[in-house]
């Protein structure tokens, strides 16, 4: 991997740390988040443990270790936010550290751990906004993140249509071109039924006629564990969304990366859990796409990437803008579907299952994705905090289906 690509994406995840105070990296809002300070040390002893040897910094093996049982012990997650050494600017040193060592390994040709390396560390500096939009949450004034202000954008999304898929016979997985995890092998052949696609996410607006209509509040559109999560949460609405304490009964604000503001209801609705997707979808009277369906429709439309895509953090940081979705424009009837990639992670009703004859890597490496495999979700698309360089069509995503902090929305899909 050459030096620039590698410099590119740890500048990145520097620049997305910088609008953040000491005080702020070292704090962990809840166990399944960690401070930005974590995240900074942790995408570094990647590159440390797995490229250089650990031979950097060895005392830090115990405390930036995630989940790696073949690398030893490590500081219990949800106690990353007691790490209060070595400080902010330790871990800054730190970087610098194992960068200079790394200078010496890169070349034009991509050893596959560096390169597993970067897509690691892509993946933190999306974990890194939600997780500091979380810890922002919990003040009470509602601090921004950024100062960039909301412009709400001029679009009418009500129209939208289905974007149909005669089934068949169709491949699933990366082709082994280019890099890939090792949960998107091997490819493979599925049957599917006819199906549509929705051509657009959900919207805020629409949601709001969900909650209207009593969606969080009717145990028959629920599934089980998702209605006895509403009822121990107290769930009526998206996290995030709270009632308007100045604009009357009936009005919602959003809690974004900057700062309070009223409900936009253009934007594709997020920060929803799988439970609250599936209880909508059968409000709707539609269900969600299985990963099958969804990477069908997607795998055609790849050379046609930037006509079906919404935003990603790219987008935002050369604009200037608040990291948050953005309405999906106007409805082009017949046209490919609207931001299937980009502005939020869509639901799928897909278990994070292995695919026929999956292998995990050998070595540490191979506890990477492997072992997450039960009791989650997946989800397809990335949303508006993925580097656009970091998805595929075979992406697959997943989380608890009772997570909301993701970026994580809904489309609709029908038989």
């Amino acid at each position: 991997m050459d030096g620039a690509t590698y410099r590119a994406v740890r500048d990145r995840t520097e620049a997305l740390a910088a609008p953040l105070g000491p005080e702020d990296q070292v704090v962990q809002s809840m166990p399944d988040a960690s401070p930005t300070k974590w995240h900074r040390a942790h995408t570094t002893w990647f590159f440390d443990e797995f490229v250089l040897g650990g031979t950097t910094r060895p005392d830090y093996r115990y405390l930036f270790n995630s989940y790696y049982e073949a690398v030893g012990p490590r500081q219990p997650r949800n106690a990353r936010g007691l790490i209060t050494r070595p400080t902010v600017d330790e871990v800054a040193t730190y970087r610098a550290e194992v960068d200079d060592a790394m200078a010496a390994v890169l070349t034009d040709d991509p050893s596959p751990l560096v390169e597993l390396g970067l897509h690691h560390e892509q993946q933190h500096q999306e974990l890194l906004l939600m997780d500091a939009k979380h810890l922002l949450h919990q003040n009470p004034l509602r601090p921004a993140y950024s100062a960039a202000p909301h412009t709400p954008t001029p679009v009418d999304v009500l129209g939208w249509g289905w974007v149909e898929h005669p089934g068949g016979i169709v491949p699933i997985g990366h082709d082994g071109r280019g890099f890939t995890y090792d949960n998107e092998l091997p490819r493979h052949d599925v049957l599917l039924q006819p199906f549509a696609l929705a051509d657009r996410a959900v919207t805020a607006g629409e949601w709001r006629s969900f909650m209207a209509d009593g969606g969080y509040e009717r145990s028959e559109l629920w599934l089980s564990d998702g209605w006895y999560a509403v009822q121990q949460h107290g769930w009526d609405s998206p996290l995030y969304w709270e009632p308007s304490a100045d604009r009357g009964a009936g009005e919602w604000d959003l809690f974004t990366l900057g700062g309070l503001r009223p409900v936009d209801p253009s934007e594709p609705v997020v920060h929803v859990s799988y439970y609250e997707a599936d209880a909508y979808a059968r409000w709707a009277g539609h269900r969600l796409p299985t990963e099958q369906e969804w990477e069908a429709i997607a795998h055609p439309l790849a050379s046609e990437f930037a006509d079906c895509e919404g935003t990603f953090v790219d987008d935002h940081l050369a604009e200037g803008t608040v990291v948050h979705p953005r309405p999906a424009g106007a409805h082009r009837h017949g046209g490919p579907p609207r931001q299937l990639f980009g502005d939020v992670w869509e639901w799928t009703g897909s278990a994070y299952l292995p695919y026929p004859g999956f292998a995990p890597a050998p070595g540490a490496v191979g506890e990477y994705n492997g072992k997450f495999m039960s009791g989650q979700h997946v989800l397809r698309g990335g949303c508006c905090a993925t580097p656009a360089g970091h998805l595929r069509t075979t992406y697959r995503n997943f989380f608890p289906p009772s997570a909301r902090w993701a970026f994580s929305g809904v489309r609709l899909a029908t038989s």
